[in-house]
Formats: C-alpha cells, structure tokens, sequence
C-alpha cells in the first residue's frame, strides 16, 4: 500500500491531499438526472439507466459551472471536451453505483446529520450564521428546490458515511511513517543526456512504399471531419426597445399586488436557544434540559449556560444565538413557542422537535412594516419592475412568433427576418467539436448536426443560448467527413514516418549508452562522443520541479548502485526525444521527530493518505458487485485538423 502510494507522490507535503473522498455530489444536482426519460440508454449502472438527456443534463450543468468558475478568463477552447465529456459521465456512473450500494448496505443520514452540514456551507450563510434566505437563495440559481437538493444531500451523506467507516478503520506505525519520510525524502545523484530525435532525421530515409503502405494501415487518421457553416437569426432581449414610463394607475395596480411580497417587511425576532440532543439516551437529555430550565428560572446566565451546555455546534459559541428569525424558517414547534413570547428576555419552557430539547430566549423584536406607494424608492422599484415585465413580455411573444415561422417556413430564413426585422448572421466553418463564437455552444453544435438541420435542411428550433438570448439556425454549407487522397497528405505521412524512424535510431543509441555505463564507462566520455551534453544536477529529490518528471521518475525507479558502480536506463520524455538516466549514489533521510506531536501530526497525515488509498481500492471492489455497461458511449469528438 505504502509502495503503490508513493509511486504516485512527490513530496512529505503531498500526503495530506490524498485520496479524502467528501460529500462529492450533493451540489451537482446529479438526482436531478435520474428522472427516467424514453431516450437512448448510454450506460447501465446496476439496475439503474443514465439516458442521453439525463447525461447531456449533467454535462450542460458541468459545463456552465465551469463557466461560472472562469468567469472572464472562460475560453471554449481551453480544455479537450471528449476528456471533459467522459469525466462527467465517470462522475455519473461512480455516482449511481455508489448510491445503490450505500442504500442495499442499509446506510441512512438522519435529520440531525442534515442540519450540521447545510449550516456548516458558507454560502448558506449571512454573518456566519446559516440563514434560509441565502440557503433558498443559492438553490435557486442552480435550479434546485430545497426539497429535491436535501434528497439529494442525503444521498452523499449516506456515501459519506461508508467513507468515513474505511477512513476510520485504517491506521499506520510509527514505522510506517519513518519509511514514507524517508521515501519522499531520499536524494539522489543524477545526471542524464537528452538524445535529440530532430538531429537523427538526416540519418533517415522514407520509400514511395513505405509511404503507400502506412496511409493504408492508417487509412482512419487521414479522415477529414464533417463541418458545417450555419446560417442564423438571433432574438435578444437586450436588443428589444425599452417600454414607455407606466402611468401611476399602472404602477399601483402592480404595487397592491408585490406589496405584501416585495414592500413588506414581516416581523422578525432575534432568538437564543440552548439544545440538547437526544442522544443515545432521550430520558437522560430531557433530564439534562430540566436541570438547565431550573438554572434559568434561578437567574443564571442564559448565554453562559448555552456556551457550555448547547449541543447546537454552530450557535454554542454565540450563546446560543440564532440572529434573526422570520416565520418559515424554523420548524413548527420551535417557531410557535418563539412567536407565542411576548417580551424581551422572556424564556421559553422545554421545546420538544426532531433535533432534540430546546430552550428558547427571545432578545428582541422588530415590528412589520410596509413601505408606502408615495414612497421615491417603491416608484423607482415599480417602474423598473414594470419595464422589465414588459419586456420579458414582448421577449416572450417574438419568441414564440420566431418558433412559429421558423415552423411554418422551414426551408428559409426570409419569413423570420421580413416579421421580426432580424438580420441573417452567419458562422466559419466547424465540426462537431466546435469552433468561436455561436459555435461553441454545445446546444447550437447539437443541433447543428441532427437530422432535422443537416439531413433534411430545415431551420432549427429556438435555442436558447444564453439568458435572454434565443436563435434559429439552419445550414448554409455542408461538407460530409471525407477521406483524404495520399496525395494531400503524402508530406504528413512522409514526416511520421521519418520522425518515427529517427526515433527509434535515438532510442537504440540511448539503449547502447544506458548498457556501456552499467558496465563501467565513463557518462561524460560516452555523451562527448556523441556530441551530446551530460547534464549534472546532482543531488536530488522526488518533488524537484526543475527537471523533466520523466527523467525523475525513471531516476526512482532504478535500483541502488552498487559501491564503485552505477544504474542506468533509457527511456522516451513526452517530446519524442530519448534520454538516458544515470543514477551514481542515493542519500537516505532519518526521520527527525523527536516528540510526540510532531509524531501525532506526521500519522495523522500518513493515515489520512493510506485510508484514501483504501477507500479507492474499496470503491473499486463495489465496481465488481454492482455491474457497469456501456451501451451508447457518448461521441468522442475529434478536433478539427488544419488539413480540414
């Protein structure tokens, strides 16, 4: 286990971000995409279907939370979406597999488990404190209801707590740890020459057959993508004329009816509380709240008592104080015994609810208010609000007169341009993948490519490509994937093979130096022969981040020299070039803890990377129990090509 974790670490610091697996899915939305659809299957996880639209749901979600992330710096063309394309649907499927392993293994995360971790999301928050306006708040922009998010965080919670049942079984000795410090950091002598493939290709000679006969084995790369120049319209609410200023009748028909939700202001009561959690023994607790209600009643301090007693983890350290409260965001009893006091400082009896025993303190109280239609602020709120009504509205209907003559006249643009006063746009060339612009929208690729558009040459359906933003499109040009004579790529063919023959010539000198220095012969005489330089670092460790990996991970892997000798090997660095690795002395490092925190700390960090290790290895164990099959593998897109 140790060996396996550190062929794939650099550094003593790198152990502590191993391999913790934690609540991974919750803020996906991934339940959302188990909705049964009559779509094609395109992978059976179990007895459960993952539907294109359920992973084209999953990819779309990704994908725009990675927009979000990158903010301005967000290029379409920053990242390989075949990649991006099969993680998510690996993120899926582990997802699937493990919810229906945790549910037969009977694990459950219960109300209590639910409520410590949404207080603990920072987003949840205001001022530190969880806050239902914020929770509601950052559900809505993700397009979740908190009934459908919570199912949804239970499921990762139960995940978790099978994680968390293979972290907290693992552990390492003192041995353990002496070893992984020595490991990460061992020194190592190196030098190493780098054998340039480019001055072996004068060396190199390519046949008319050699050329002929490797375009028909790789007939397949010579292959030009499908690609596609779209026509277009655009509808967009930014572009459409401004509504007139309302009149006052206007703006108080709307005002009496937002005046309850938007210019009222309900009571609200700032609240302490102090809970007691049931536990494993409910008489016990109930006994622990009446001996805290008497001291209370007695005039001890309410904050003081909370701060040592309340079981509430987030509220504990404030005196038990929960800010502000409104109606709606407390559970039933709590907010009926809340709402029912009626002064400052008044204490509540015992309050029973499903989180355990509480006692209440209301602090103060803020009387409902209503701000009135005269009021400057309410004229300018009703007034934008009515513009933007209006002209969602007016967005609306030319929305659905674009899908109607769109519809109605299919085989042109003319109709919606002559009613709508749209002006026709059009894309570059591009192929599946992608290209600038329009084109980078994978609704607008998808499209772009069905039958509807390329096959029978109809105009599209409204597609949404951004908020406020709706298009049409339709095929200006088609080019159907073709395969490339030889003769447009005789040269490409010609290039791979003299660079794959120059590089089997650099590696067979690798190979013949890597031998000739095992049995003795001097690194700087055999590269100097060769005009090749002998590079010399010297000492050094697996986290070095000045050489190439490649050469690091082949100087570690190479057995300790012998006194007077010294280990070599050839290998091939990511360029293409050949490089051989020379390993002439290794320096061990002693563990240096010499108390037992340093110790503590150092397991700590050891067993946190070992116990992720495992649970890996757990989760691929359930991989062998709950069965995986893909039935229609999401396209791999190829990227358009110069010769394209």
């Amino acid at each position: 286990m140790l060996q396996d974790i550190r062929d794939k670490l650099t550094g003593w610091l790198v152990w502590v971000v191993v391999g913790l697996i934690c609540v991974p899915f919750a803020l996906w939305g991934v339940d959302s995409f188990f909705t049964g659809n009559n779509d094609p299957v395109v992978v059976k996880v179990g007895n459960q279907e993952i539907t294109e639209s359920q992973f084209r749901n999953g990819y779309d979600q990704r994908y725009q939370q990675f927009q979000a992330m990158m903010g301005e710096n967000f290029r379409a063309d920053m990242f390989d979406q075949s990649k991006f394309r099969q993680a998510v649907l690996d993120d899926m499927t582990q997802e699937a597999m493990m919810r229906q392993y945790v549910r037969k293994a009977g694990y459950r995360a219960g109300d209590a488990s639910l409520l410590n971790y949404l207080s603990s999301v920072p987003s949840f928050q205001i001022n530190g404190k969880f806050s239902t306006d914020a929770y509601r708040a950052a559900l809505s922009r993700q397009g979740l209801t908190p009934q459908k998010f919570e199912a949804q965080l239970r499921d990762s919670l139960e995940i978790d707590q099978i994680r968390q049942a293979v972290l907290d079984t693992s552990f390492v000795t003192e041995a353990d740890v002496a070893e992984a410090y020595r490991s990460a950091n061992e020194q190592r002598s190196l030098s190493y020459a780098v054998l340039d493939t480019a001055k072996y290709l004068s060396q190199v000679t390519v046949t008319d057959d050699q050329i002929k006969s490797r375009y028909e084995t790789d007939k397949a790369k010579y292959m030009a993508p499908e690609r596609i120049k779209l026509a277009y319209v655009e509808l967009s609410l930014e572009a459409l004329a401004k509504a007139e200023a309302p009149t006052a009748d206007v703006l108080k028909v709307i005002y009496n009816a937002e005046k309850d939700s938007r210019f009222s202001t309900p009571e609200e009561r700032k609240a302490s509380h102090i809970l007691v959690a049931f536990g494993a023994d409910k008489a016990a607790s109930k006994k622990k709240i009446e001996e805290l209600a008497a001291k209370v009643k007695g005039g001890a301090n309410f904050a003081d008592l909370a701060k040592q007693n309340s079981d509430d983890s987030g509220s504990k350290e404030q005196g038990g104080d929960l800010g502000w409260v409104k109606r709606g965001q407390m559970v039933d009893k709590f907010e009926k015994e809340l709402f029912a006091l009626s002064k400052p400082n008044e204490v509540s009896g015992i309050v029973e609810t499903q989180y355990g025993w509480h006692l209440i303190r209301l602090e103060q109280i803020k009387a409902p208010h209503t701000r009135a239609f005269e009021d400057a602020g309410v004229q300018s709120e009703l007034a934008d609000l009515y513009r933007q009504r209006e002209v969602q509205k007016r967005f609306q209907e030319q929305t659905e007169k674009l899908e109607q003559l769109a519809f109605e006249n299919p085989a042109s643009l003319d109709a919606v341009t002559k009613e709508l006063k749209l002006e026709v746009q059009t894309t570059e060339w591009f192929t599946r993948a992608g290209g600038p612009g329009l084109a980078a929208n994978d609704a607008v690729k998808q499209a772009a490519f069905s039958k509807e558009v390329v096959g029978d040459g109809d105009n599209s359906k409204p597609i949404t490509t951004a908020p406020g933003k709706v298009v049409v499109i339709r095929k200006a040009e088609y080019e159907a994937p073709r395969q490339k004579p030889l003769a447009e790529v005789i040269e490409t063919v010609r290039s791979a093979l003299s660079n794959d023959a120059a590089r089997a010539k650099a590696q067979t000198e690798a190979s013949q130096m890597a031998a000739a220095a095992r049995v003795g012969q001097s690194a700087a005489e055999l590269a100097s022969a060769r005009g090749l330089t002998l590079s010399v670092p010297g000492l050094v460790r697996r986290d070095n981040t000045t050489e190439d990996r490649a050469v690091l991970q082949a100087l570690f892997r190479l057995p300790r020299p012998k006194q007077g000798a010294v280990s070599a090997a050839d290998i091939k660095l990511s360029n293409g070039n050949a490089a051989v690795v020379i390993l002439t002395a290794v320096q061990d490092a002693v563990w240096p803890a010499t108390d037992a925190v340093a110790l503590g700390n150092a397991q700590k960090q050891l067993r946190d990377a070992v116990a992720g290790a495992e649970f890996g290895s757990y989760r691929k164990s359930i991989e062998k129990q709950i069965k995986v099959k893909v039935i229609n593998p999401p396209v791999a897109e190829a990227a358009p090509t110069p010769e394209s």
